[in-house]
């Protein structure tokens, strides 16, 4: 078992397609078409965004697709450095071309730019962002292309706590099951018995608790089965390793906070002011992500985690200077995955059925045949 589970910390928790055949449904079948769907898609979104900057206190700013490699500001999404961004030279004319990335996230970005665009305690950005992460494995719900609402906002050091966290996610699902129900009135054959509404409240665990409840299984395993019993939940503690030896899943040392020590409800010592919120997918009876968040670090904290990441040569970078340097603000921030929500709300299958992007003919062949219609 610990094999599977070293695995398993980073990735969607898929590696071959015969494994994606079994989890897509036999019996499909959309309950609004490719028109309808487009449609629909539109109006989720805008509701969504709007939502986000009413219960957060944010306002839309433009973000990069790009950013320059000696900035920093890029996301390598796990720490083990097994996802690396697309890179080129930019800028013809130049005697030193521009080493250039295309934004596999655009966390640390907008950590910066709320200093940029002034923003005061308990106001934030959202963004439209756009990515491209080309290391991933293409499945029903990974594509390489990312679209999220990316938000950031800026907080005081007395807000950097599990209570502040949890208001801040019960924010974020509000707008969401509100979507659930503007879009089911809307196009009123969302609403089916088939599938399950989303419930009203989050469920709250921390991933040592998952552990506990199912310390022989791999985290995604653990994920599809809390979700079982609680249909959507926030997981806490993403990061840091876990009382098996393993951390839930891999992640970036120099944005969430996943150090700082909490404490369980029993007084038990816990780490991490981050997570991730897991709804359980009704169509394909699996977990399914939709968003990832946390309090992001302190100076301390910044040093500690890249410590244990073995990176503490990213304190040479722009964006963590500006950190120690106390010169960008305390804040705590999310990316929301626009399809993945949008999938999960219009009951579908797969990411193809409300985004376009490039699929492999393994997958394509698959989703003809069971019904799935992918966007070319």
């Amino acid at each position: 078992m610990p094999s599977n589970k070293v695995a398993d910390l980073a990735g969607p928790g898929i590696s071959t397609y015969p494994e994606v055949e079994k989890i897509l449904p036999t019996d499909y079948q959309a309950l609004l078409g490719p028109k309808e769907t487009q449609h629909a898609v539109t109006a989720v979104k805008r509701y969504i965004e709007d939502g986000l900057c009413r219960e957060l206190n944010l306002f839309r700013v433009e973000v990069p697709l790009i950013v320059s490699a000696e900035s920093g500001v890029n996301d390598y999404l796990d720490r083990d450095g097994s996802r690396t961004p697309v890179e080129f030279p930019c800028g013809l004319g130049l005697d030193k071309r521009i080493t250039t990335q295309v934004v596999q996230a655009a966390t640390k970005w907008k950590r910066m730019a709320l200093k940029q665009f002034e923003c005061k305690v308990g106001e934030g950005i959202v963004t439209d962002m756009r990515a491209v992460r080309k290391d991933y494995f293409l499945d029903h719900d990974h594509s390489a292309y990312v679209d999220q609402w990316d938000w950031e906002k800026v907080i005081t050091a007395d807000m950097r706590n599990i209570d502040f966290l949890k208001g801040t996610v019960r924010s974020i699902w509000k707008v969401i099951k509100g979507a659930e129900q503007f879009v089911q009135g809307e196009f009123p054959k969302l609403r089916t018995a088939r599938f399950p509404d989303l419930p009203d409240e989050l469920t709250f665990l921390h991933a040592e608790e998952i552990l506990g409840m199912y310390p022989d299984l791999p985290r995604k395993q653990r994920e599809t089965a809390v979700l079982q019993r609680y249909p959507a939940v926030f997981i806490i503690g993403i990061g840091w390793v876990l009382e098996d030896g393993y951390p839930h899943e891999m992640r970036a040392a120099d944005y969430d906070d996943w150090a700082t020590e909490t404490h369980s409800m029993d007084g038990k010592a816990m780490h991490g002011l981050n997570g991730d919120i897991l709804v359980w997918n009704p169509v394909t009876k699996r977990r399914h992500e939709l968003s990832s968040m946390g309090i992001r670090v302190t100076k301390e904290t910044l040093r500690q985690q890249l410590g244990i990441s073995g990176q503490l040569d990213f304190l040479k970078l722009p964006y963590h200077k500006a950190i120690l340097a106390d010169q960008i603000p305390l804040s705590v921030g999310g990316g929301i995955g626009q399809s993945r929500t949008v999938m999960q709300l219009l009951r579908k299958a797969h990411l193809g059925e409300v985004s376009v992007t490039v699929w492999p003919k393994e997958l394509n062949a698959i989703c003809e045949k069971k019904n799935i219609h992918v966007l070319e």
